[in-house]
C-alpha cells in the first residue's frame, strides 16, 4: 500500500507542477490566441489530472472533481506545429518566401447613367456631414469611385441595379517582393498590376455573371 500511496503522492504533484507551468504559460502569452506554449502546458495539465484521477480510483475508488479525458500526444503535437518527422514548431512555421498576390478585374456595363449618377450622389451624401456641400457627382467613373469608397473597397458595393455586371477574372500570383505604393504615381493604373520578372501565374479563375434575362432562360430549361 505504501507504494501506492508512493505513486499518488507523485502523481498529485505532477499535477501541481504541470498547473504551475500552465500558468506561466498563460502568462508570458499576455492574451495571445491559440498559443502553442499555453497549449501543449494545458495537454500536459490536463493529462497529469486524468492520471491522479485514475490512481485515486484504483487505489481508493474515490475522484477528483475535474472531468478530463486523456489527450492522444501526437494529436496534440499536431496541434503544437509538429510534424510526424518531428519538425519542431519554429522549423514548420518558417514564413514562406514567396508573397501571393491576388488581382482582380471586373467590368461592368452602365444601362443608365443618370441613374448611376443618382445613387452616386445618395451614397456620397451619406458619408458627407451635413454642414459640408457633398458636390454633384459629374461621371460615371466618379459615380463608381463614390461607389467604392462608400463600400470601403469591396467590389460588393458595386452589386447595384445601376451596374450591369460582364465577364471578370481573377489570378493568384507568387512574387517576390509585396507591392510598394509609394513606388507608383496616383495617376499609375497599370503598374501596381503589370508581372514583374519571377513572378509566377498560379491560376486563374473566369467570372461569367448571370444576367437576369439569362437566369430565367436558364431557369426555363430546367422545366
Amino acid at each position: 500500500m505504501s507504494d501506492q500511496n508512493a505513486e499518488l503522492d507523485a502523481a498529485l504533484e505532477a499535477v501541481v507542477e504541470a498547473a504551475k507551468a500552465h500558468l506561466a504559460a498563460v502568462k508570458a502569452a499576455a492574451g495571445r490566441i491559440d498559443d502553442d506554449a499555453v497549449w501543449q502546458a494545458y495537454v500536459d495539465l490536463n493529462n497529469a489530472s486524468f492520471a491522479y484521477d485514475e490512481k485515486l480510483l484504483d487505489a481508493f475508488g474515490e475522484v477528483t472533481p475535474w472531468d478530463v479525458e486523456s489527450i492522444d500526444p501526437d494529436e496534440a503535437d499536431q496541434r503544437f506545429g509538429l510534424g510526424v518527422d518531428g519538425l519542431d514548431a519554429a522549423e514548420s512555421a518558417d514564413p514562406y518566401p514567396q508573397v501571393i498576390s491576388v488581382r482582380q478585374r471586373r467590368d461592368y456595363r452602365v444601362p443608365s447613367v443618370a441613374a448611376l449618377l443618382r445613387v452616386a450622389d445618395a451614397a456620397r451624401r451619406n458619408t458627407v456631414p451635413e454642414d459640408e456641400d457633398a458636390g454633384a457627382v459629374e461621371s460615371v467613373g466618379e459615380a463608381v469611385l463614390e461607389l467604392l469608397q462608400a463600400g470601403d473597397g469591396s467590389l460588393s458595393s458595386l452589386d447595384v441595379p445601376e451596374l450591369e455586371p460582364l465577364d471578370g477574372l481573377l489570378t493568384v500570383s507568387e512574387i517576390a517582393e509585396p507591392l510598394d505604393l509609394e513606388a507608383y504615381e496616383d495617376s499609375d493604373g497599370d503598374g501596381p498590376f503589370a508581372p514583374r520578372e519571377g513572378d509566377l501565374l498560379v491560376g486563374r479563375l473566369d467570372e461569367h455573371p448571370f444576367l437576369p434575362d439569362e437566369e430565367e432562360d436558364h431557369a426555363g430549361h430546367n422545366h
